[in-house]
């Protein structure tokens, strides 16, 4: 259905609109400068639109020519509050917020999609919904667009979706990766306050040292992990955060733990999460002091089912060849809340490279850096790899209904 040249022929307009949305980047579920950009880029297309009503989204239904079910396309829309230190010509000029991850890259490649696919209406066996997120970094923007209906935008309940994210570093620009079962690692956070009684560093007899207390917890953690999880199904608990103290000679009242957690199964994911109460709970009890516990439980894995996983892989070695296309043996420990669509109905998520060719993907900074450099060439062929799952799919439905 879909040429290479048809997507090429977009490379100037994607790349517009992607710098557009990479000097003025915005944070979280409220993005309404980049809403505006984004419907600005849509105008013109046979679309069904409809903006999200907690959150600055764009939902669009493109109807099909033909009958058939209807299966959703998403590209996330948020930055994150990082100072870029690219010198790119086009560098955010928001000071202390950057597209570091690449979801300028995704809105563009989402846009490029929906113009591939309007161009080509009259053949589709079905609809398609373009789920256009905020606040994927942390915020849980695809929960609150399938709280609020983008799941059934196009009247009835989408048969598959399917997403994917750029990458800096790892991998050469325009290879495309998946896998079947867990793609990306669940993620789940907790914060401690561990509550003591402060006194002289002289004399920490009369007291009940705080701090000793969360360092032990630090180390007990790592431990634990080792000891109580299978090595088969991992975890790892980073505890990234850890204040306490005004004074070198003071002990203080309270020291504070910020962590994240990574796991790959539900198992896994509610055996650490008993495993961190319990062992946080002994350590402070042994020391006579407190604790205040917050155990946030963020985002699942993202898991795609093994016919999807197959599916995705066949579309791309068809695009794009078997040098550029492989089976990830590993999941990513990173995380994605397109989890929370994947938990809702069956679809795959992809990792594509965008890495430019004159960096090695073993050495470029990494998605999240303050120096991180997508190449906007990988941009026709997200767009092209998009609409083509979107119309495969709704083809093999219509082959399925004839043949049952």
């Amino acid at each position: 259905m879909f040429q290479h040249s048809d997507a090429a022929a977009l490379l100037d307009d994607l790349t517009g609109l992607r710098r557009r949305l990479h000097r003025d980047p915005e944070i979280g579920l409220h993005l309404p400068r980049t809403q505006e950009k984004v419907l600005a880029a849509l105008r013109g297309l046979p679309l069904e639109i409809t903006l999200g009503k907690n959150l600055s989204s764009v939902t669009a239904v493109l109807r099909g020519g033909r009958p058939g079910p209807a299966v959703l396309l998403r590209g996330d829309m948020d930055a994150l509050p990082v100072h870029e230190d690219t010198g790119l010509p086009y560098a955010s000029e928001r000071p202390g917020v950057m597209h570091a991850c690449g979801h300028d890259l995704h809105t563009a490649g989402l846009v490029g999609a929906a113009m591939l696919l309007a161009a080509h209406r009259e053949e589709l066996a079905g609809d398609v919904v373009f789920m256009f997120q905020p606040g994927e970094e942390g915020d849980g923007g695809a929960r609150i667009m399938v709280e609020e209906g983008v799941l059934d935008a196009a009247g009835e309940r989408v048969v598959a979706a399917y997403g994917l994210h750029v990458f800096s570093t790892q991998v050469p620009m325009g290879t495309v990766a998946t896998r079947p079962g867990t793609m990306l690692a669940a993620a789940d956070a907790f914060d401690v306050t561990v509550i003591g009684r402060g006194g002289h560093g002289s004399m920490p007899h009369l007291t009940r040292d705080p701090v000793a207390a969360a360092a032990e917890m630090v180390t007990a953690l790592q431990t634990r992990i080792a000891r109580e999880i299978d090595v088969q199904d991992p975890a790892v608990i980073t505890v990234g955060s850890f204040h306490a103290g005004t004074a070198r000679n003071v002990i203080p009242d309270t020291a504070e733990l910020g962590a994240t957690v990574r796991t790959y199964s539900e198992k896994t994911r509610g055996q650490v999460q008993g495993m961190v109460e319990r062992t946080l709970q002994g350590i402070a009890q042994a020391h006579g002091v407190d604790i205040r516990l917050d155990y946030t439980r963020q985002y699942p894995a993202t898991v795609n089912p093994a016919d999807q996983a197959a599916f995705a892989l066949e579309t791309a070695l068809d695009l794009f060849g078997p040098h550029r296309v492989f089976e990830t043996p590993r999941p990513v420990s990173g995380s994605e809340d397109f989890s929370f669509v994947l938990d809702a109905v069956p679809g795959a998520f992809l990792a594509v490279g965008a890495c430019p060719p004159d960096r090695d993907p073993a050495t470029a900074p990494v998605n999240h850096s303050a120096q991180a450099v997508y190449d906007d060439r990988v941009l026709p062929d997200q767009a092209l790899l998009l609409a083509s799952l979107a119309a495969r799919s709704l083809d093999r439905h219509a082959a399925a209904g004839r043949s049952a």
